[in-house]
């Protein structure tokens, strides 16, 4: 290679270095910056009531956690599997709607189900009230324990199991049940052993998402009395007060999780799946017959029943009973302020993910793609681990600026990054940068690049090439992505509770607040507008991709 064309490729390298990928690699930092802190703080030790935790809670933290990941594995498996099989193989009245509600317990926080749940089946709850008032001697079931736990969990997050496992039942290929059944196989046997495996990676990928939530929720363990990573963490820092205990159960909690997924990954290496898509989808469907109706009715209407319209009767009636002691000046504040912080942040976060995809896409280095999907982990870590990770060098950043200013200046500063707005938005922005990030890169992927690089042929920027041209095809997934992103931020409890600004209110700590204070009733009207939001906007969601 002459010295020219090594010369003229180290300045192609550099330039492309210094425009895109130093972008890429500055928001990848960002992003990374709380796990990374996590990993440092590691090297400060485990603090001094390390060994009480070991010997009197750790275990309990593990067990816990464990058996509460494998019930909901094992009942979000059956009820999502089931229910997407039901919904895609049979034709009877109401399957569009059942689809439709089958989404709706998203909607709905685990901690609220869980507030719920305990008012419904509690002594003295709904389901003894109307037994008195029929007559009738029902037995108390207790649900304040892990296994009613692991029904509130699963109720609450099948769906994510149920929508995967859909849109891949949809996309089988009819010619696979049509030479099953000539060669004789009955319909348990091609379930077992075609659509099922066919549909493997959609139903481990569902699962993998109920894994994450199950291990960062914190607000319904907490009120069961479960003790679990999240609420361990919360206890070192609140009530033993050792932050050293706290990031070192926060570590704990980050290996196990990235432990799961490597396990998902090396189950899925070095197999593929193909579906053709060949035949009738709505040959797929015949009508239901004999013993199947019951079938039917356990695995569309039970979910639907215990995952929304049961936590959703309860809500309704506490909300009635306590509307006019709630519903009070302050309350429509704390309305204005969730709105606010939600919808900012929806539009930080997926404009952060939509700078992270083009910049990726204009620089030719290759290790810019890494970068920004390893960006896209934070999804992956419990909200109260990075809300740890964002304190932490905040707070570092504000001493040094305030010991900065008091000895130049002789000026006191209080608190600018931590537990403010800024820090708030930005651990948002990490734990949900992937929501963000998905949806846009499929639309940026069915745009492809052909257009943009005709434009920049033509002497059109790559800023102007992206704004008159691309812009116009990829904006529906942006706002998709963007409600995406404002849903979830509604839903958020643990990372909230941790960093949430002083004079700053939200409506799921709100709810939480109540509940803690053994006001549970009072809790159902910010929980039912947290459940109103989610619905109003899924429907919302579902025009725009159908627009």
């Amino acid at each position: 290679m002459s010295t020219y064309s090594l010369r003229q490729r180290l300045t192609r390298t550099w330039y492309a270095l210094n425009r895109w990928a130093v972008w890429v690699w500055i928001i990848g930092g960002l992003v990374a910056l709380p796990i990374l802190t996590i990993t440092v703080k590691l090297w400060d030790g485990p603090g001094s009531i390390w060994p009480h935790v070991v010997d009197h809670l750790l275990l309990d933290y593990v067990s816990n956690s464990l058996l509460l990941s494998v019930g909901c594995i094992a009942l979000t498996f059956a009820m999502g599997v089931a229910s997407a099989w039901y919904v895609t193989r049979y034709e009877f009245v109401g399957r569009k709607v059942a689809e439709w509600l089958l989404l709706l317990p998203l909607s709905i926080p685990s901690y609220i189900s869980a507030y719920a749940y305990a008012g419904i089946f509690d002594y003295g709850g709904s389901v003894e009230r109307l037994g008195a008032a029929l007559g009738w001697t029902i037995p108390h079931l207790d649900v304040m324990n892990i296994y009613g736990l692991v029904l509130v969990l699963s109720s609450s997050l099948f769906p994510y199991v149920y929508l995967s496992t859909r849109a891949a039942f949809l996309y089988q290929s009819q010619n696979l049940r049509d030479a099953s059944r000539l060669l004789g196989a009955s319909e348990s046997a091609f379930i077992r052993r075609i659509a099922l495996p066919l549909a493997r990676p959609a139903i481990i990928g569902g699962l993998v998402l109920v894994l994450m939530e199950v291990l960062n929720d914190y607000g319904a363990a907490k009120h069961y009395g479960v003790p679990t990573f999240t609420t361990g963490i919360f206890r070192a820092w609140f009530s033993l007060e050792s932050l050293e205990t706290a990031v070192y159960l926060a570590a704990i909690l980050v290996v196990l999780v990235f432990a799961l997924l490597g396990i998902e990954r090396w189950q899925r290496s070095g197999i593929s799946y193909v579906s053709g898509h060949g035949g009738r989808r709505g040959a797929w469907r015949k009508p239901v017959a004999g013993g199947t109706r019951a079938g039917l009715v356990l695995a569309v209407g039970l979910p639907i029943l215990l995952g929304f319209i049961l936590p959703v009767l309860q809500l309704l009636y506490w909300a009635y009973l306590t509307f006019a002691e709630v519903a009070k000046a302050e309350f429509g504040l704390i309305v204005l302020q969730t709105m606010l912080v939600a919808g900012f942040t929806a539009l930080f976060t997926t404009g952060l993910a939509f700078l992270l995809i083009y910049f990726t896409k204009w620089s030719p280095l290759g290790g810019t793609r890494w970068i920004s999907r390893t960006a896209t982990l934070g999804y992956a870590i419990p909200g109260a681990v990075i809300a740890l990770g964002v304190m932490v060098p905040t707070l570092a950043v504000d001493k040094w600026l305030a010991a900065l200013f008091q000895n130049q200046f002789g000026i006191s500063l209080g608190l600018l990054l931590n537990w403010t707005a800024i820090a708030l938005v930005y651990a948002y922005a990490v734990r949900f940068l992937a929501v963000a990030y998905n949806p846009l890169e499929a639309s940026t992927l069915k745009v492809g690049a052909h257009l943009s690089e005709s434009a920049q042929l033509l002497g059109n920027s790559p800023w102007r090439a992206l704004w008159n041209i691309e812009w116009p095809l990829v904006r529906t997934g942006f706002w998709s992505a963007a409600i995406l992103v404002f849903v979830d931020v509604l839903k958020e409890l643990p990372l909230t509770l941790i960093l949430k600004p002083h004079g700053i209110q939200t409506l799921a700590v709100k709810a939480y607040e109540y509940a803690s204070d053994e006001r549970i009733a009072e809790s159902a009207l910010p929980a039912l507008l947290i459940v109103l939001s989610g619905v109003i906007f899924a429907l919302l969601f579902n025009k725009t991709i159908d627009r």
